[in-house]
Order: structure tokens, then C-alpha cells, then sequence
């Protein structure tokens, strides 16, 4: 009807929704989509390893050395992170020559490790997540059940 297909508009919903959250995202949920884009990539890897697709392997560890070198280290402010700066810049490099050596040497072992890093420092970095202004005031303000809500309307 509209020359396009199913799975070009679900691909064009995706990446349109994926750039709408990214938009909108503070800077502490622009980092956990980061791991999360790091983590869905060493996972990709690991199932194209198992599967024997090299090329998608190697593609998918690429992204997750993208997304960890230009996203999560470069986010690293160095002049005032001290120490903990330091140290995730080291175990951020760390995480790159092990990815590497996984392509390479073909050891899902390696992917293992880099997943596991992912995941703590993600959780870690989410149990850390500022409360913003509004959950404040939600959390201060005693909820009324019989009071009038403002509601949204839309008319299509």
C-alpha cells in the first residue's frame, strides 16, 4: 500500500523508538541504555559464536567495543572522578582487549567475563539512579483518592 514492508516499518519503529528514548533519557539512563546495548551486543556474539556466523561475531563484538570505548569511557570525566574514574577507565580497557582476544581466539569464555562485568556495573549504576523532582513530590505528597486528576484527552 505505502512500498513499504512489514519488517522495514518495524525496523523504521524501532530505530525511531530507540532514538525517542534516547531523547528523552537524563544522563543516568543514557548510561544503563549503554550497558544495555553493550550487553545485548556481547550476548549477540556469543549466540553467532556458538552458531559459527564469524562475520555477525565479529560485527556483533565490534558494536560492543563502540559502545564501550566511545559511550561509557569517554563518558568518564576524569578530572573529577578521582579514583573510581581511574578504575573504571582501567576495567572499561580491560573489557575491550578481552573482547578483542574473544574474536580472535574464538572463546566464549572471554565473552562470559565481559558479560558478567556488564551486568554488575549496570546493576550497580541503576540502584544509584537520582530521584528526580516529580518522585520527590510524590513521595512528600499524601495521595487523595477521591480528588479530581487532571486527565489527558486525545481525539484521534
Amino acid at each position: 500500500m505505502f512500498g513499504s514492508s512489514p519488517k522495514n516499518a518495524a525496523n523504521t519503529y524501532s530505530r525511531l523508538s530507540m532514538e525517542t528514548g534516547v531523547l528523552a533519557a537524563d544522563p543516568h539512563k543514557l548510561i544503563v541504555m549503554l550497558f544495555d546495548g553493550a550487553i545485548q551486543a556481547v550476548n549477540n556474539a556469543t549466540l553467532q559464536m556458538q552458531n559459527g556466523k564469524i562475520p555477525e561475531k565479529g560485527k556483533s563484538i565490534s558494536h560492543a567495543i563502540s559502545i564501550i570505548e566511545s559511550g561509557l569511557r569517554a563518558s568518564l570525566n576524569k578530572e573529577v572522578g578521582g579514583d573510581l574514574t581511574t578504575n573504571l577507565d582501567g576495567l572499561y580497557a580491560y573489557m575491550v582487549l578481552q573482547l578483542l582476544k574473544a574474536n580472535l581466539q574464538n572463546d566464549p569464555e572471554k565473552l562470559k567475563e565481559v558479560h558478567k562485568l556488564l551486568v554488575d556495573l549496570r546493576d550497580a549504576w541503576s540502584k544509584i539512579a537520582p530521584v528526580t523532582e516529580q518522585a520527590k513530590e510524590r513521595v512528600a505528597a499524601p495521595v487523595d483518592a477521591l480528588a479530581p486528576r487532571r486527565v489527558n484527552h486525545f481525539i484521534a
